[in-house]
């Protein structure tokens, strides 16, 4: 299964049933993704609790003062079965600079922003908004 989904659905499923916290299991990609996340102001934060095994990721969500949740969507743009690529200048703008797009690129994992300011392309991971 892809992680990378596995990761956004629980953090969507969280979201929706207005939990304050979601476990899942820790690995870089995850680390870089929560990075951006946070950043961006979707989530509160993130914790990651190593053991003898992969360790696990605590994510903290965070919602409005009208008790919404700040990701009102996320969604997965390339999957294992279909690859998207693009170049710096091809890099979907979301809800007109509302939301944004996150890329793995040969930098690292980074915001449609970052990548387009460090004229940077890669894949399209997904967008949130």
């Amino acid at each position: 299964m892809d992680t990378v989904s596995q990761f956004l659905t629980r953090i969507r499923n969280a979201g929706n049933a207005k939990h304050e916290k979601v476990d899942v299991p820790s690995s870089g990609l995850r680390v870089g993704i929560a990075n951006i996340l946070q950043k961006c102001g979707y989530i509160r934060s993130f914790k990651v609790v190593r053991d003898n095994k992969q360790g696990m990721m605590r994510v903290y969500l965070r919602y409005g003062s009208d008790g919404s949740p700040m990701i009102r969507s996320i969604d997965r743009i390339s999957s294992a079965g279909l690859r998207r690529y693009v170049g710096s200048k091809e890099i979907p703008m979301i809800r007109n600079g509302y939301g944004i797009t996150v890329l793995s690129t040969s930098k690292g994992i980074m915001s449609g922003d970052e990548a387009r300011e460090q004229n940077l392309g890669g894949e399209l991971l997904f967008q949130v908004w």
